[in-house]
């Protein structure tokens, strides 16, 4: 069985009031309640968290080594345009991660088209809505279930 880390950056925690013209009406709750239906259908142990502080990110991340967390599906929100702080904690635990963004980010202000965590994520996944998570999270499952070693490199 494997133990996954669902992380969300800022502003996640509004999903259905924040800008629902490009993040939709479903709430941050729904979110979660889809994502551990999931889970529990694929026996994923699945932990859910969000921070709108990036220090809060990076100190989920390192505890993410010392808890044996298998996988990450990681929404930076913000911070994916501005953290190599978040880079940095990602590639110092080495844990496999898939990048999520609910928007296609690429199409929108010309700024959003930077990401740091793209250097280190094994995947990205853009413009799916909250799907692109499961799709995550499948990605994952499939890409440990078939490695002796999930935590060497990628």
């Amino acid at each position: 069985m494997f133990n996954f880390l669902v992380l969300n950056g800022p502003n996640l925690n509004m999903l259905g009031i924040r800008e629902p013209s490009i993040y939709g009406s479903k709430t941050y709750k729904d979110l979660i309640d889809m994502i551990k239906k999931h889970c529990d259908e694929l026996s994923i142990n699945v932990e859910c968290l969000q921070s709108n502080s990036e220090g809060g990110l990076i100190d989920i991340i390192q505890k993410a080594y010392f808890d044996k967390i298998d996988g990450i599906i990681f929404n930076p929100g913000g911070y994916t345009h501005t953290s190599v702080a978040i880079l940095d904690a990602l590639k110092a635990v080495n844990i496999p991660t898939v990048e999520v963004h609910i928007s296609e980010v690429s199409e929108r202000e010309p700024f959003r088209k930077l990401s740091y965590v793209s250097y280190f994520a094994c995947k990205t996944i853009t413009g799916h809505g909250l799907k692109g998570y499961i799709e995550a999270i499948d990605f994952l499952y499939l890409l440990l279930k078939n490695k002796k070693n999930p935590h060497h490199d990628l």
